[in-house]
């Protein structure tokens, strides 16, 4: 195992987190065994953060000991790796407004104690501003993957949590914002929103892992 970043590796032209679970599989993902410790495959054309590591990803968001509010949780596959990478130390707060996901969620989150579900609108920020504030204060790093017109806009309602000078990363889908106009101008609005609160640190497209997906990199201003 090759190490990539803190938390992250690369085999065999794969990227792998070390299992937190042993011998438990989150989504279906190949589990590999080296010198004693267990490892997970990351799929990239399931995760836009992973598809991002492997388009060349400059700095990780992540690391050990982090608190995380992740925008857009889903059923918990790029979560699971998070919460590989932050380890007991660390804790993710997961937004996500789908019942049927968050179900599947919670049950992820019975198995890992560093998951906390909060089924919530993304933009309704006051219902879970309390909860986050009163166990961690502020974020060390924010991320989104959320299919609606106004990304930029909630990713920087949810700029609040996040400390000075903190990661953040977002998935920017074109087509969900305008399926008319040309992507790159989509692309640059979004960016120009994002301006107002960060440094853009890195712009990566995800093909071939994603049509019409970008991810940002940022740095709190």
């Amino acid at each position: 195992m090759e190490q990539l970043f803190e938390g992250i590796y690369f085999y065999k032209k794969s990227i792998y987190t070390q299992n937190r679970t042993p011998k438990k599989k989150v989504y279906g993902e190949e589990l590999v065994k080296e010198n004693g410790i267990e490892y997970r495959e990351w799929d990239p054309y399931r995760s836009k953060y992973c598809a991002a590591i492997k388009k060349g990803l400059k700095e990780n968001i992540f690391y050990k000991g982090a608190n995380v509010l992740y925008l857009g949780s889903a059923e918990g596959t790029t979560v699971s790796h998070v919460s590989d990478i932050i380890c007991d130390e660390g804790g993710v707060f997961c937004v996500d407004i789908s019942e049927i996901a968050m179900n599947k969620l919670v049950k992820l989150a019975e198995e890992r104690a560093n998951i906390l579900p909060i089924l919530s609108d993304a933009q309704n920020t006051k219902e879970y501003e309390d909860t986050i504030t009163e166990i961690a204060g502020q974020v060390d790093a924010l991320f989104q993957d959320i299919s609606q017109r106004n990304q930029a806009e909630i990713f920087i309602k949810n700029a609040k949590f996040l400390k000075k000078d903190g990661l953040g990363a977002i998935s920017i889908k074109t087509k969900s914002i305008s399926q008319s106009r040309n992507e790159k101008a989509v692309l640059e609005g979004e960016l120009q929103i994002l301006k107002k609160e960060f440094d853009i640190l890195q712009i990566l497209s995800l093909e071939p892992f994603e049509k019409s997906h970008y991810v940002a990199l940022v740095k709190k201003k």
